[in-house]
């Protein structure tokens, strides 16, 4: 390979430049070893170290990923016996098992057959079997995390958990946050300078699970309260003090995970804070198909099992973006688009440690 005479001079001063540094690190510790000279060079995180700042350790609720992992079986369950066209009952979830009774003792194997999926290996370097399928009695059938399969899907949501923390902590600041795992299911973040991480706290401790689901109006939500919901909708209360109960049906219309953009802004009629959001192609679609099908309903915004709000769709939205409204802060309206801009958290995460650490290294 021919290099021209300007590209040759270029890679002789980089090389100048290089060896002045080791020289001269040598010059400072003369019987230093090749390690003790390449130490010698500055460090990727050396900012946090000179000027301190804030430091969270987070642990992942294992509890909360065998529970967020075991309600995603029994909506995959539902949804493979009814295309293999076999009747259950008693379908449930208790500790790390699912379980479930087949009707008909002919359609067993069929239905063993359709779940199979659940305990073939996870593809990888080291497969995992993460479940396994048993028949204690006949016709019930109990599908089982296994600990491997735990292990497995606390892994899993860490790597997502670091992605999401370190979206919601970059943003807005100018200093490059530091997000390691610690383990297998801790996570630890410092904060270059960040002196306050009292906000840190509260933006790491929500899991900002957003989900739009339409308000049930088959009943009052005071005949629910004091008697009993109507299969496939719940009693939920909203961030109001003191709070307000809505009776909401359990189907998800359209969650977080369809958002792509959020903003906080001011409402141009009421300069109220409210909260801009637009989705992405599927979350436009469905969420304009609600709306269409829904005109003059109520449907509720829900931020981790609480309503945001409950407006009534006056016409289809179709353009796939909306506006989010209520009793919000310039703050809270700030927090939530930030929550919905990092996405949902994949499971609860534990704060374990919360230190500020000053310049040098002083822990307070």
């Amino acid at each position: 390979m021919r290099f021209s005479r300007l590209t040759k001079i270029l890679i002789g001063l980089v090389v100048v430049v290089v060896l002045g540094v080791l020289l001269g690190a040598r010059s400072l510790k003369p019987d230093g070893t090749l390690d003790d000279l390449l130490a010698w060079l500055p460090k990727r995180h050396a900012s946090f170290e000179q000027l301190g700042g804030s430091q969270l350790l987070l642990e992942i609720d294992k509890d909360d990923v065998v529970k967020s992992r075991l309600e995603a079986v029994l909506d995959d369950i539902r949804m493979l016996l009814r295309d293999a066209r076999v009747g259950y009952k008693g379908l449930g979830q208790a500790g790390r098992e699912v379980h479930l009774n087949v009707r008909e003792p002919a359609q067993v194997d069929a239905a063993k057959a359709a779940l199979k999926i659940f305990t073939d290996p996870v593809a990888g370097d080291n497969p995992v079997r993460e479940m396994l399928l048993d028949e204690p009695e006949p016709a019930l059938l109990r599908l089982t995390l296994t600990d491997e399969g735990v292990k497995l899907r606390t892994s899993m949501a860490l790597a997502q958990s670091m992605e999401v923390v370190e979206r919601r902590v970059s943003d807005g600041i100018s200093v490059e946050p530091i997000v390691k795992p610690q383990g297998n299911d801790r996570i630890l973040v410092q904060v270059p300078g960040l002196q306050t991480p009292a906000r840190l706290t509260d933006i790491l401790g929500q899991p900002g699970n957003l989900t739009f689901q339409m308000v049930d109006t088959t009943m009052s939500v005071q005949d629910a309260i004091d008697g009993r919901p109507p299969a496939g909708s719940s009693v939920l209360y909203s961030q109001d003090d003191p709070p307000v109960p809505y009776l909401v049906e359990n189907r998800v219309i359209v969650s977080g995970d369809d958002i792509v953009d959020a903003q906080a802004t001011v409402a141009s009629q009421t300069n109220w804070p409210v909260v801009s959001f637009s989705f992405n192609s599927k979350g436009k679609e469905r969420f304009g198909w609600a709306t269409s099908q829904y005109v003059g309903r109520p449907f509720a915004i829900i931020l981790d099992g609480q309503v945001v709000s409950a407006p009534i769709i006056r016409e289809p939205i179709l353009g796939g973006a909306g506006q989010i409204s209520g009793n919000l802060t310039k703050q809270s309206a700030g927090d939530l688009a930030l929550l919905l801009r990092s996405g949902p958290m994949p499971a609860h995460l534990k704060i374990l440690e919360e230190r500020t650490i000053a310049p040098g290294g002083v822990q307070n």
